[in-house]
């Protein structure tokens, strides 16, 4: 009985926390948080992660269909566990230079300017905050937090809820990472421990340098030097990973990245559109993956060429980015492109609704005015954009007289017929002549009865669908490419990869390599919690 009790006692100690923070935005944090979460599941603890505010367009549906950050999604499943909005309490989605959607456990709140957001939100975000976390630590023994952009950002430090102030509400030890690879370690290091509060520098346990690539024993000077310093030990050298396979955030990644641009010797080339407010570009993730396709972020209209496919993607503001494509020459491009042998053209999301007639705004929710655009019209449809967005989670078939142009004999079999995939939009698309398109896709409706979804021309040159992570379904997206090969010409590949199989086993890489270089007892040290088998 006395053993029974002190187990319930245990149980009822809210879960261990760690902060992940970093000198700048895109040194790894997110990267580095899911590796040592993964390593803790993997040692037996049940972890989960964390972070208070994320601003992101490219977002992750929970299961119940709500909408986080997809970092915060992306680490839930190297973690093992389905994510859920307490996760990521705060989503801010960006829709201009100085405003954003807030979202808030997962539902739109409001569309607020920076000076709004900062003056009437994020004095009442605290509760919001630390009771999500407080139910996390009810829940799991261990909860990664990981912060945003800098800790020393002195014009944000009076109402911060995602650095050293979450920190302190937490009492959560910090761990600081700094990428190398960008040069000036050193001074990032130092320089954001000198800006930081005594009692914020006092939460600092460690220092993890990541990205690094040579020899480093040519290194280990410059870190002597900055242990002494600074009295804080350097807990790991992180190697620079390559390619690695596991979605990224931010669109920054998109920017010179390899694998990002034309690969040479590759018989399919997949032109996707990098508009300003591009979103959910990791739907084509698994694209790239495929060892017959090339897939390009294209910036200017001059860039387009002949692609064999040309994808709009989905958009934060569809009607921005399609003043964008006009603006910049791209409708032009993408018709000539038509003409002289691109053989689709698809839309996913933002880029669907543009290919139709019209987008309606009765109510400004993309526009400063209510008013109406002319879409593309590539396909009779129209969209009006609504105060509610849709967000869920759905799974279903290809239609029977679906248009898709799928190669054989992949077309027949079950794993193509079978889809799973998400929604995130603000609009309703309306099909204005049936007789003139086809249904894409099958979905599970409330009731018995399927709904259609998606809509291609007969022969389907154009079509475009609601549905992200189209392509994470492998029977589907092998099949596409294959039309793509048998309309050039070239015979089917028919076998492909499991884009989850892919990505559990690149999870697996990453922990590997953050364990291999990290000195992780002395982490679970400095959460106060003893490494299991050890």
């Amino acid at each position: 009985m006395e053993e029974q009790a002190a187990t319930t006692e245990m149980k009822r100690q809210p879960g261990a926390v760690l902060m992940i923070q970093g000198t700048a935005s895109d040194v790894g944090k997110s990267l580095v948080a899911a590796a040592i979460g993964r390593i803790m599941t993997r040692d037996g603890f049940r972890t989960a992660p964390f972070k208070s505010q994320n601003m992101a367009l490219n977002s992750y549906v929970t299961a119940d269909g709500k909408e986080i950050g997809r970092a915060q999604g992306m680490q839930a499943e190297a973690f093992g566990i389905a994510a859920t909005t307490d996760m990521n309490p705060i989503l801010l989605k960006p829709s201009g230079e100085m405003s954003a959607q807030i979202v808030v456990h997962g539902v739109p709140h409001a569309a607020l300017s920076a000076r709004e957001y900062r003056e009437k939100f994020l004095p009442e975000a605290r509760d919001t905050v630390m009771d999500a976390l407080g139910r996390l630590r009810a829940a799991y023994d261990v909860v990664v937090m990981e912060g945003a952009g800098s800790p020393a950002e002195i014009n944000l430090k009076a109402r911060d809820i995602v650095n050293m102030n979450l920190a302190g509400w937490a009492d959560a030890p910090v761990l600081l990472v700094a990428d190398i690879d960008r040069g000036g370690v050193f001074a990032f290091l130092v320089g954001t421990l000198e800006l930081l509060e005594p009692h914020e520098r006092a939460r600092v346990k460690g220092f993890i340098i990541n990205k690094f690539r040579g020899d480093l024993s040519l290194l280990q000077p410059g870190l002597d030097w900055l242990e002494q310093r600074t009295g804080i030990p350097v807990l790991g050298v992180l190697p620079f990973l390559p390619r690695l396979r596991i979605e990224a955030e931010d669109s920054v990644v998109l920017e010179g990245t390899p694998g990002r641009r034309t690969e040479q010797g590759k018989e399919l080339d997949i032109a996707v559109i990098r508009y300003p407010r591009i979103s959910n570009f990791t739907d084509f993730d698994p694209l790239e993956d495929e060892p017959d396709t090339a897939v390009r972020y294209v910036d200017t209209a001059g860039e387009l060429g002949t692609p064999d496919a040309i994808i709009l993607p989905g958009t934060k503001n569809t009607a921005a980015d399609l003043e964008f494509l006009r603006e910049q020459g791209f409708t032009a491009a993408i018709a000539g492109a038509l003409e002289q042998g691109t053989r689709q053209l698809a839309g996913i999301c933002g880029g669907y609704q543009m290919l139709g007639l019209k987008l309606y705004d009765p109510h400004a929710v993309e526009s400063a005015e209510p008013g109406v655009l002319d879409g593309l019209g590539y396909l009779p449809l129209s969209t009006t954009f609504r105060q509610q967005k849709t967000t869920v989670r759905t799974s279903g078939v290809l239609a029977q007289d679906h248009p898709l142009p799928l190669g054989s004999p992949a077309r027949d079999t079950a794993a193509a017929l079978s889809i799973e995939g998400y929604e995130i939009h603000m609009g309703t698309t309306v099909n204005h002549e049936p007789s003139s398109v086809r249904s894409l896709f099958e979905l599970k409706g409330p009731g018995e009865n399927p709904q259609p979804e998606g809509w291609g021309t007969p022969e389907g040159r154009v079509w475009g669908t609601y549905l992200h992570g189209l392509f994470h379904n492998d029977g589907l997206r092998r099949a596409w490419l294959d039309g793509l090969r048998l309309s050039k010409g070239l015979a089917p590949l028919t076998q492909t990869f499991s884009a989850a199989a892919l990505r559990e086993q690149e999870f697996d890489k990453l922990a590997d390599a953050v364990r291999a270089n990290l000195d992780m007892a002395a982490v679970y040290e400095i959460m106060g919690i003893a490494q299991k088998g050890r």
